[in-house]
């Protein structure tokens, strides 16, 4: 695993400079990922290095990563060292990337570009996005079947995430006394401001919380298991942080995406566009369920989220039927 800091061997270089075009196979060569933060630092960038680890593993291939990645010149810089060291797939570990890859998708017409979550494409940008609504939907009937209280929280990142309309469906569904505190922190990671908002939802008397943020997901995790409530985890299963507080996780599964993206590629079939990812491609799942989930429970969330992939059909839309 390399970082793009490292100096390019010379060796390499008169390898580029004597062909015709590196690229010239159209398979995959060596890829890169970019990312907004540390790759160790937070639950989706972790997933993202395992990624890259995965494809590593999977094509023997060479890998590269750059950290703190978040203006259009820095992409720029990132991108033009990447395509020197050989890399003709990128992943931009955000949503961020999708602008930033849209416009400069040209130059590069031999590399081809992932992101995650948005909306943008060319023939060489490829958005793989998560259908996050159904994953809060089943979080949000856990939380509903558990709390004692009938007050559950949802500290968001931002307004936008589908995970949060679709949990304060799922409670709602579950069980029409409870009521659901939404805030949100608007950034991925700001730990102080999801702990006062944390520290607010507790003083309503909520009991079960969902941080679905990154850096702060495993904080208030932790603060809920010193406060003897419980918790869902997100993106990763994160219940060994706490078993018996975290109820679940809604974890996506970001690595598989990556070796399915790299396996498109090596054998040309990824296309530019948007493409959308749910339970029924085993890329969302729910994480281990805490022992303090009884079974009767676990199966009964268990038998609907069965039923959501067979039918695709959430239960209060089968209900509405």
């Amino acid at each position: 695993m390399k970082k793009l800091s490292i100096l390019i061997p010379a060796a390499f270089i008169l390898v580029l400079s004597g062909c015709g075009s590196y690229f010239d196979s159209g398979n995959l060569q060596n890829v890169g990922m970019l990312m907004e933060s540390s790759a160790h630092e937070q639950p989706w960038d972790k997933k993202g290095y395992e990624g890259l680890m995965a494809i590593e593993k999977q094509f023997n291939t060479e890998v590269y990563y750059k950290e703190d990645v978040k203006t259009q010149q820095e992409v720029r810089d990132a991108v033009d060292e990447l395509v020197k060291n050989g890399v003709n797939l990128i992943y931009g570990h955000s949503a961020v990337y999708g602008k930033f890859f849209e416009e400069i998708s040209n130059v590069y017409p031999e590399v081809h570009f992932v992101y995650f979550n948005g909306g943008q494409f060319t023939k060489n940008v490829t958005s793989l996005n998560f259908n996050s609504h159904a994953m809060g939907f089943f979080a949000g009937m856990l939380a509903g079947e558990m709390t004692d209280t009938n007050h559950v929280g949802v500290i968001g990142a931002f307004e936008w995430q589908p995970e949060i309309e679709g949990y304060f469906e799922g409670v709602t569904f579950q069980n029409s006394e409870a009521e659901v505190h939404l805030n949100y922190v608007n950034d991925w990671n700001a730990k102080e401001k999801a702990t006062e908002m944390y520290n607010t939802m507790r003083g309503q008397g909520a009991d079960v919380v969902y941080p679905t943020g990154n850096t702060y997901s495993a904080s208030i995790i932790e603060q809920a298991a010193a406060d003897g409530i419980h918790a869902i985890g997100y993106v990763a299963d994160q219940s060994k942080i706490a078993e018996k507080t975290v109820l679940s996780s809604t974890v996506q599964h970001v690595e598989d995406l990556y070796t399915m993206a790299a396996g498109k590629f090596n054998d040309g079939d990824l296309r530019g566009g948007v493409t959308t990812f749910d339970f029924q491609d085993d890329v969302i799942s729910l994480g281990e369920f805490s022992p303090e989930v009884p079974k009767d429970i676990r199966n009964y969330i268990q038998e609907e989220v069965d039923a959501y992939k067979e039918t695709g059909l959430l239960p209060n839309e089968r209900d509405d039927e």
